[in-house]
């Protein structure tokens, strides 16, 4: 039975945390910035006094200089829900054992689902390729956690992938404001996709794309004579590597450099992940870089 909970991966993570930076809509008080005005936290601004305020609030300073009843307002601090999407199509089976595309999405996807509940904040879980395959509802439940590594535990590589039209689905779908999480190698075209991210970002959303991307697909390392068999189209060629190597690796940085890009417009978070390296380190660099962002 794969575990997709490793130490080295959650101790770093945690050492760090994840806080929203944008304004998210929770159910209770927690840590991050609700659009909600209480009183706590953080001054926001002042209101005229009306009967039935709490007279602890009125702000007596300036009562002295204006002679007028005003409330002070505070911007409450609450939890967020994350929403993770594990993409499980064909094009994510490639890979053997720790540098498995899926694998590596796998153990990304426990771990930022163990941070999220451990810092008291709420996690829904989804799983798609063509369409969505396991939806797990939103809990702040440890017990959740476990659901999840279950969950993931019979998941399996099939089908093709199709991000934009699921992620419009979602943005349709979830009217609280949040963080989504997406984590797939993107192996589809780039101006559909970025609308989609858009799309979330419009409705509120905080969004992190994780590109999971093979050691292999960045490199191009095949030498010889090599037949190449598609993963999510029944397509094979057969050719020198050595021969198309340098017209490859120059779509796949100029698909790359649009993603990347699209996103920074977006205001959407953009990591690349190399299954070649440890998680642990991607990870919990993008999460550093993260904490020096202003929120």
């Amino acid at each position: 039975m794969p575990s997709y909970l490793h130490p080295d991966v959650v101790s770093r993570a945690q050492a760090l945390g994840l806080k929203a930076r944008g304004v998210v809509e929770g159910l209770r008080v927690g840590d991050h910035k609700s659009p909600y005005r209480g009183f706590s936290v953080e001054f926001v601004q002042h209101r005229e006094y009306v009967a039935g305020d709490d007279i602890r609030h009125i702000d007596w300073k300036s009562y002295g200089r204006s002679e007028r009843y005003t409330i002070k307002q505070y911007e409450q601090e609450t939890n967020f829900v994350g929403h993770i999407l594990l993409d499980a199509s064909k094009s994510m089976q490639y890979g053997e054992g720790d540098t498995n595309k899926l694998e590596y999405a796998k153990v990304l996807a426990g771990s930022m689902a163990y941070l999220i509940i451990h810092q008291r904040d709420t996690v829904a879980f989804n799983v798609f390729d063509e369409g969505w395959r396991e939806r797990l509802p939103a809990s702040s439940q440890l017990s959740h956690v476990q659901t999840i590594l279950h969950t993931m535990e019979g998941v399996e590589p099939r089908e093709k992938t199709a991000i934009a039209p699921l992620l419009h689905d979602l943005a349709n779908q979830v009217r609280r404001r949040g963080l989504v999480f997406l984590i797939s190698d993107c192996f589809e075209d780039v101006e559909p996709m970025l609308e989609s991210l858009q799309h979330l970002r419009f409705q509120g959303h905080e969004v992190v794309v994780f590109h999971i991307l093979h050691p292999d697909e960045m490199d191009f390392p095949f030498d010889g004579m090599v037949k190449f068999d598609g993963m999510e189209e029944r397509q094979q060629l057969l050719t020198r590597p050595v021969m198309i190597r340098p017209a490859y690796l120059r779509a796949l940085e100029k698909y790359m450099n649009e993603l990347q890009k699209g996103c920074e417009r977006s205001g959407c978070d953009y990591v690349r992940m190399n299954t070649g390296k440890p998680l642990s380190e991607t990870l919990t660099g993008y999460l550093a870089r993260r904490l020096m962002l202003p929120r």
